[in-house]
Order: structure tokens, then C-alpha cells, then sequence
């Protein structure tokens, strides 16, 4: 059985009946990647206007009585909507679409139909998968490569062809009609019951689908190629944008271009090339910092090294890095002094280096590093790492049982 969705993917709202409703629980993506839990319901209606994910296609979202539905799945011939609220079985509910999310998908999934039977009528290239991305699809075409110039006609092919205001219609046809033979399509899913939908551009393309399309190529309005990824073995993924989401494309881009425009004060056919000038510049100055930090590195280091005998040696500078810190080490020499460095933000995180006598910094690296918050490793007389309290290095107990002598030397 289709959906009501499936008959008519222009309808935005409709009344239906609640066939059941029991509790469930849905797995959503969480704040830095986890997973949260949500507790609710799986609602079952007679007929729903909501799509179920299925085809490459996203599932929709809508509301039921004004309840947001957050997830729909297809269960054999019966469509689950999650909410976060029961409904009665037996209940007339309103039902209502997020049209602009239908309408986007629509536009994408059409969009789809028409290059893949494009590229595989002008260049023979078939399409194994593709993806209907938040912002932006992809057509997975088997082919190690897709030149330039194919992904140019193909792009011209396909405008021209939503230019001419081609019809799209939906057909049922039975498992055993002859012409299923002559139908595109990638196999039916396991549970797949009754009659097979067909999606037909005129003089274009039949194919098996149980997605939304638009009803006529003119609602896609334009379609733009990105261009093309590698994808997998022996694969070529075309990247592509149908409809309204080449005008946020375009809008997006253009918002970008003004910015830079601003910031690098010169029109946008020059961007390229005054990002380069300022990218060498950087490098220079990087460069030369760099020189300067050695060199710096190595006068605090003869500086400290000409001072009289001391037994610790402290030396915090904001600027600088792990070689800087090993520089001063490898030039004082630790086989008599105990040197602890650090460089980074003095009240947030940073870089520590402890240098000098084997016995020492292994019992002590491990302590200075508890001590920062931080975490670090060693041998061989040195012990470095990564400090988040760097504004605790003034605590300096963890020193006390080496040596009563002390020399700070602050930069």
C-alpha cells in the first residue's frame, strides 16, 4: 500500500485515524557526538502524510495534533511516527508536513532520477548509491574517474531538460506486469509487500522508487554540479545541489564574497591571489619568528649558563615552544642543574619541560605534571608535556627536596 504521502507528495496537511500507540525509546545524536536516549511513543496511524526514510530519501517531519513527530520509520505496510506524547487509538488527529523540509527533498530526490539517467544515456555512467545529504547529495557513479567536460554536459543536459517543464507522474505496477522488466531500479526491500511504484520522466527515465518527486522537472528550477569526489574503489562520487538549495548556495557564497571582499580590500577576481601573497607572508614571518626564538633561546641559555651555581632554575615565557625549552636544555647541559621551563598562557594552558639529573626528574616529572594539571612523559633526564593550569607552576613544593638553592629567571 502507498501512503498518502507517496500518492500525493503535495499535500501539506490531512486527517487521519490512530491505530495504535505504545511506548518506545529513540536514539538521537547528543552535544560533541553522543548519543542521547529519548523515552516516548510509536504511533501508528491509517494512512500518514509523513514519508518513512527509504530509497536514499530522509524520512520527513511534521506534527499530530500539533505534537512534533521526530522520527519516521516504514514497518512492513505501516509507518511509525515517534512522539514525545501518547495519542489514543481511535483518535482523529490532524496531520501536517514541514513542507519546506518535503519540498527540499523532493527537489533533491528528482533531481537525482533526472542525472542518473542523464550521465548513464550520454556516457554510460551508472549510478550504485547515493546520498541525500543536510546540504548538499551525492550520486555515487560507477567509475574510476568522470572528466570535466562530462560533468559539464551532463549539467547542461539536465537544465535543459527542466527547462522543457518535463512531466513526472507515479505509477503502481503488479510484481507480475511485463513491463516491471523494462523498469530501473536496484531490487525491492525484503519486507516489500504489494505493488511496485514507479517514478516516470517523460521520454527520460522509469524507475522503481518509493520516495516524494516533484510532479513536473519546472519545480526543480535548476540543478548545479559541484563537481566530483573519489570515492570508493572504482568509484566517482558527483556532488550535486537541485532547487532552492542552489539559490542558499549562491546566497551563502555571495555573503562569503563580500566578506572577503572587506577584509582583503580588493574585488573578488583577486581573492586568490592576495590569499597567496598573504599565505607567503605568513610563512616568512613564521620563519623568521622561528630564527628568533632559537636565537633567543640560546642567549637566555649562556645567560643562565655564566650565573653563578644554583640548584634549580625556573623560566616561564609566554612565547614558544618544545624546541625552544629543549634548546635551553641541550645548551645549560642538566647534569648538575635541575631546569624547569614552561612557555604558553601564564593563567591557562601551555608546554613544561624538567631537565636535569635521570634520578630526579623521573621522580619528580611525574608530580610537576599533577601539580599543572597536565600530562607528560620521559627519559633520560628530561620529562615534557602538556600543562591546563599553567598558573600552578609557582607552586614550587615539589622541588623542595633537591635542593635549598634556587634561581628564578623570569622572561
Amino acid at each position: 500500500m502507498a501512503f498518502r504521502c507517496q500518492r500525493d507528495s503535495y499535500a501539506r496537511e490531512f486527517t487521519t485515524t490512530v491505530v495504535s500507540c505504545r511506548p518506545a525509546e529513540l536514539q538521537t545524536e547528543g552535544s560533541k557526538g553522543h548519543k542521547d536516549v529519548l523515552s516516548g511513543f510509536q504511533v501508528v496511524l491509517e494512512d500518514t502524510l509523513l514519508f518513512p526514510e527509504g530509497g536514499g530519501q530522509p524520512d520527513d517531519r511534521g506534527t499530530i495534533n500539533g505534537i512534533s513527530v521526530l522520527r519516521v520509520t516504514r514497518r512492513g505496510a505501516e509507518a511509525d511516527h515517534f512522539t514525545q506524547t501518547p495519542l489514543a487509538p481511535g483518535t482523529e488527529v490532524h496531520v501536517q508536513v514541514d513542507w519546506e523540509r518535503r519540498f527540499d527533498h523532493m527537489q533533491q530526490h528528482s533531481g537525482q532520477h533526472l542525472i542518473t539517467a542523464v550521465a548513464d544515456h550520454l556516457f554510460g555512467l551508472k549510478t550504485t548509491s547515493w546520498e541525500l545529504g543536510r546540504l548538499r547529495s551525492v550520486i555515487e557513479l560507477d567509475s574510476p574517474s568522470v572528466t570535466v567536460e562530462q560533468v559539464a554536459a551532463i549539467e547542461q543536459n539536465v537544465n535543459e531538460k527542466i527547462r522543457d517543464r518535463l512531466p513526472v507522474n507515479v505509477r503502481e505496477l503488479s510484481l507480475d506486469d511485463p513491463e516491471v522488466e523494462q523498469v530501473r531500479g536496484r531490487g525491492l526491500p525484503d519486507d516489500h509487500a504489494g505493488p511496485i511504484r514507479v517514478v516516470t520522466i517523460k521520454n527520460v527515465d522509469s524507475n522503481m522508487c518509493c520516495g516524494t518527486h516533484v510532479s513536473n522537472l519546472s519545480d526543480l528550477q535548476v540543478i548545479k554540479i559541484l563537481g566530483t569526489e573519489k570515492g570508493k574503489k572504482n568509484k566517482t562520487n558527483l556532488v550535486f545541489l537541485a532547487g532552492n538549495r542552489v539559490l542558499k548556495w549562491m546566497e551563502r557564497s555571495y555573503g562569503t564574497e563580500k566578506a572577503l571582499t572587506t577584509l582583503l580590500k580588493c574585488g573578488a577576481e583577486d581573492h586568490v591571489e592576495a590569499v597567496k601573497k598573504l599565505q607567503n607572508a605568513t610563512k616568512l614571518l613564521q620563519k623568521n619568528n622561528l630564527n628568533l626564538l632559537r636565537d633567543l633561546a640560546v642567549h637566555i641559555a649562556h645567560s643562565l649558563r655564566n650565573s653563578p651555581e644554583w640548584g634549580v632554575v625556573t623560566l616561564h615565557r609566554k612565547e614558544g615552544d618544545s624546541e625552544f625549552m629543549n634548546i635551553i636544555a641541550n645548551e645549560i647541559g642538566s647534569e648538575d642543574t635541575l631546569l624547569f621551563l614552561t612557555v604558553g598562557d601564564e593563567k591557562g594552558a601551555g608546554l613544561f619541560l624538567l631537565a636535569g639529573p635521570a634520578e630526579a626528574v623521573e621522580t619528580l616529572g611525574p608530580r610537576v605534571a599533577e601539580v599543572l594539571e597536565g600530562k607528560g612523559a620521559g627519559k633520560k633526564g628530561r620529562f615534557q608535556g602538556k600543562a591546563t593550569k599553567m598558573s600552578r607552576r609557582r607552586r614550587r613544593r615539589c622541588f623542595s627536596r633537591t635542593t635549598s638553592a634556587r634561581r628564578s629567571a623570569e622572561g
